[in-house]
């Protein structure tokens, strides 16, 4: 592994990565950025948590420093959270600079946003929705663009903004850089890459790279109607510090966060259906660790970059590999080892071995806990409660009040009734869910038609490297 010393990058950016805490470029970083700043097109295959922002950030902001007070940088997301997640970093490496990345997506005041535009940023960070309304408005002009970065291609195609980004592309400078990112490279995204880019490199981070060997991949085998009962042991099992739980639909999001609610755990969801406002107020509670859940969508947490989650749980087991691998990817990183946990009805045991075979990772199977042991996990929970306390200190004022129930009270009683005080009780709350179809491995999207696109030049035969 090489350091970034031996990418050649300036001063500015150097010094704000160490301050950043990058300590050594990742695999994507150390092949990419030559590549990039040599002013090559790239076709980038790799998921979110490898590194790929700064990737393209770095070689992107040294390009742009030295150049006139216009926008002379584009990249395309396909949700807000990573637009504003994407747009954060990029002004972090860029700090040293006079480099400023603005977020444009739609939620937010379009005036707002034009506001900004005025102040001259030289990256813009946009959703391709909002970006054509500013086209529409000639709020945004495209004349000074040198690099247009797609950022998770085949998330924006599965969203519907294929033709946006090919309006985008043809409206910018054919001198332009253009880099393409995407997990993976269905036909639509090979073609769109035929028809923009020019001689492209191509850098695959291989899939058994992004499957995080620190994370434990187990899973369980249960009827529908089961899960969301076996959802609440484990958390009184294991009391993970941090958890993601991935529902399928925006509705089982829902339903499974105002369940968990209705037990006594502190869970929101989040998915596309929620205002810009929400959804920033529940990543904030849960990055603050006010929350200790988070439920979401696939579409929702693509992109978010929440370091300290613990366990990730698949209520709904992902549509593919490609979602597995992003889902667990949300855990096991920065060196912590991390734990994966996916519902299964029998039904889906097929599907399950499919993903399996695609990550050559075995998931090993998990008995469900009984009530017992969710119990005693309970007690454990609050033995540590009080323990903590213990440690913590400011407890003089309950002194009093303690030694005039010791005087009446054995202490052992009196500890035992505190214990229980603390312990959640397994909850009897009737939460119904509603039952979802299962999936079969790789059947939904054989058969699912595509949208025709016309080839306007030959194929560039992409060179490794």
């Amino acid at each position: 592994m090489g350091n970034f010393n031996d990418l050649r990058i300036c001063e500015k950016i150097s010094k704000a990565l160490n301050e950043m805490g990058f300590e050594e470029p990742t695999p994507i970083q150390l092949q990419g950025i030559p590549t990039l700043m040599a002013g090559n097109d790239l076709i980038g295959q790799a998921q979110t948590g490898t590194g790929k922002t700064a990737a393209f950030g770095i070689p992107l902001i040294d390009k742009v420093q030295q150049s006139p007070r216009a926008i002379q940088g584009l990249v395309l997301t396909p949700t807000r959270e990573l637009a504003i997640q994407v747009a954060e970093e990029l002004n972090r490496i860029g700090q040293f600079t006079d480099v400023h990345a603005l977020p444009i997506y739609g939620g937010q005041d379009i005036q707002r946003q034009i506001k900004a535009l005025k102040r001259g940023p030289k990256i813009i960070v946009a959703t391709p929705g909002r970006l054509m309304d500013h086209t529409k408005r000639r709020t945004i002009s495209f004349q000074n663009i040198m690099t247009v970065v797609l950022d998770e291609a085949d998330e924006m195609l599965n969203m519907g903004f294929i033709e946006d980004i090919e309006k985008i592309l043809s409206a910018t400078p054919s001198t332009r850089q253009t880099l393409l990112f995407s997990a993976t490279m269905p036909k639509q995204i090979q073609n769109l890459a035929q028809k923009f880019l020019r001689n492209p490199s191509l850098l695959q981070i291989k899939a058994k790279e992004m499957t995080v060997p620190l994370v434990e991949q187990h899973y369980i085998e249960l009827q529908d109607r089961e899960k969301f009962d076996g959802l609440c042991r484990l958390l009184d099992i294991q009391s993970p510090e941090s958890a993601i739980i991935f529902g399928r639909t925006k509705r089982r999001v829902d339903e499974l966060a105002e369940g968990l609610k209705k037990r006594g755990y502190s869970a929101e969801g989040i998915h596309g259906d929620l205002s810009q406002s929400k959804r920033d107020a529940v990543l904030r509670q849960f990055r603050e660790s006010t929350i200790d859940i988070l439920v979401a969508t696939d579409v929702a947490a693509r992109g978010l970059d929440i370091s300290g989650v613990t366990h990730i749980y698949n209520f709904d087991i992902p549509q593919d590999a490609e979602s597995y691998i992003h889902r667990i990817g949300r855990t096991g990183r920065a060196g912590q080892s991390g734990v994966a946990l996916t519902f299964v009805s029998p039904r889906e045991l097929n599907h399950l071995r499919s993903i399996e075979n695609t990550t050559k990772r075995k998931i090993t199977r998990m008995l469900m806990p009984t009530m017992t042991e969710a119990l005693e996990g309970q007690r454990r929970i609050a033995v540590e409660k009080l323990l903590f306390q213990l440690e913590e200190g400011n407890y003089d004022h309950y002194k009093g009040r303690a030694e005039a129930l010791l005087s009446e009270i054995d202490s052992v009683s009196l500890l035992s009734a505190a214990l229980k005080l603390l312990t959640k009780e397994p909850a009897i709350t009737t939460v119904k869910l509603t039952t979802e179809p299962p999936l079969r491995a790789q059947t939904y999207n054989k058969n699912r038609k595509k949208p025709f696109i016309r080839r306007n030049k030959p194929h560039a035969t992409p060179t490794r490297v």
